[in-house]
């Protein structure tokens, strides 16, 4: 997880060429992109590890390069999604928890495997002051969850729950690439917020409108 020790991973060149990293993050300039990477690792996570857990200190910022990583709160043990980061991203959330020095509010997974830029937690007071373009990078973050805070708001107060599903499997669909996507009913009422057998009947509907077929282990949208 990224609140652990991970100094025995070894970064090499060859990752750092891979992504393209100084191309990438130009707008950070040379300077701090150079310390960035004599300080920071890139690690490699399988599908469905947790990186992040509620109530640990954050001491790495994750930068996703490739991959997908789902970021959710819970209360009274239900989920609720967040967003999504997709490469070239990073969570404004352990931001917020470093400057902060807070524990964490969310929990992140990977969807799939992926690579992470590592940036160390204790580096990031200084770099503001140091390197103020580091800020840009966090501001876009900001704006976009915000337009997606406000954009799931909207959903829950005028949206009814088949219109949020199938939404959710749209977006499922645009950030992974693929259709049909592997999916439980479970793990979608967990990022709804709501019950299996809600998701279940209303899926169900769906499939009688021909908007999407179910199969034993995945879900394919007909109409995109």
């Amino acid at each position: 997880m990224l609140s652990e020790d991970i100094t025995n991973f070894r970064r090499t060149e060859t990752m750092i060429e891979n992504y393209d990293i100084e191309k990438k993050f130009s707008y950070l300039g040379k300077d701090f992109i150079t310390e960035l990477l004599m300080v920071s690792v890139i690690k490699t996570f399988p599908t469905n590890i947790q990186l992040v857990r509620e109530g640990q200190y954050v001491k790495y910022i994750p930068i996703v390069l490739s991959g997908l990583v789902k970021v959710y709160t819970q209360f009274e043990e239900k989920e609720l999604l967040l967003y999504y980061i997709k490469p070239d991203q990073s969570c404004i959330m352990s931001f917020s928890s470093c400057i902060n020095n807070d524990k964490s509010k969310i929990f992140a997974v990977t969807e799939e495997e992926s690579a992470v830029l590592l940036l160390p937690s204790d580096k990031i007071a200084k770099w503001l002051v140091d390197f103020p373009s580091i800020n840009m990078l966090f501001y876009q973050q900001y704006d976009l969850r915000y337009a997606e805070l406000v954009d799931t708001i909207h959903q829950m107060l005028y949206h009814k729950l088949d219109k949020r599903l199938l939404d959710y499997l749209l977006e499922k669909v645009s950030v992974t690439g693929k259709n049909p996507i592997k999916i439980s009913h479970k793990e979608i009422a967990n990022d709804l917020g709501t019950a299996r057998e809600v998701v279940s009947r209303l899926v169900k509907k769906l499939e009688r409108q021909n908007i999407l077929k179910q199969y034993h282990d995945s879900i394919e949208l007909i109409k995109l």
